[in-house]
């Protein structure tokens, strides 16, 4: 099923990672794609990838002039996909957090709540938005809190506002762990050390940015769909 060609779709977090993958497939669909960070390097590359086929611009999820000025650009706006990681993420437990290092991680959820508020008058009718969580909101392990937290607030909002937001879908994309530039810090230990994060999932290896971005067209896609969401986690959260 194809419900993309020709629609306008707006991916916040767009130039890199699962947002990038997302903007290519939807592209590849036939819809009309603004992908946008706030990252030089990864627009750079965006815009190296996207060969001219879609837009890349600059904007900060929490910037509020510089997504309604994305916005008015693409007009009317069929999809909006919000994938940024918006927030600093402490990765300890919780005890030995601080309280600010504990609520830098809420940024996601600030810039999730301001893209939808900036957003709202240029959508479609009958269009969607889509938050790309993680399964660490529904399986928790032992340093996570934070990122857990946020991302079961982050999948609470988007009920809220499918209830709210009605006609308009509004659906949570949940990954688990992904193979992106976030891990490039490991090194030459990057391949080993995924392989051991992911040994116990029942998929046993770590996923691919265009194996997310295919949930996302799915939620998109299809008109039926709202309040969800849809886990592309290699089993992790049964795990």
């Amino acid at each position: 099923m194809n419900e993309l060609n020709g629609k306008t779709v707006v991916i916040v977090g767009g130039t890199a990672g699962i947002g990038l993958a997302a903007a290519k497939a939807a592209t590849a669909a036939g819809a009309k794609v603004w992908a946008a960070g706030r990252s030089e390097a990864h627009r750079n590359k965006a815009v190296a990838a996207a060969a001219g086929t879609f837009a890349v611009r600059e904007a900060d999820i929490h910037d509020a002039q510089a997504l309604e000025a994305l916005f008015r650009e693409a007009g009317r706006i069929d999809h909006l996909v919000l994938c940024a990681i918006g927030g600093e993420r402490t990765l300890k437990p919780f005890l030995e957090q601080t309280e600010d290092q504990f609520k830098a991680a809420y940024g996601k959820l600030w810039g999730y709540a301001k893209a939808v508020r900036v957003g709202a008058p240029f959508l479609a009718a009958d269009g969607s938005i889509t938050l790309v969580s993680g399964s660490p909101a529904r399986k928790i392990k032992p340093g996570q809190s934070a990122l857990s937290c946020v991302g079961g607030a982050v999948e609470n909002l988007a009920r809220c506002l499918a209830v709210e937001m009605a006609p308009v879908r509004v659906n949570i994309v949940s990954p688990g762990t992904i193979d992106t530039a976030m891990f490039d810090w490991m090194g030459e230990a990057r391949e080993e050390r995924l392989k051991a994060v992911t040994g116990s999932h029942l998929i046993q290896r770590a996923g691919t940015p265009e194996e997310v971005a295919e949930g996302v067209l799915f939620v998109m896609n299809n008109r039926f769909v709202t309040g969800t969401t849809v886990d592309v986690d290699g089993g992790r959260i049964l795990s």
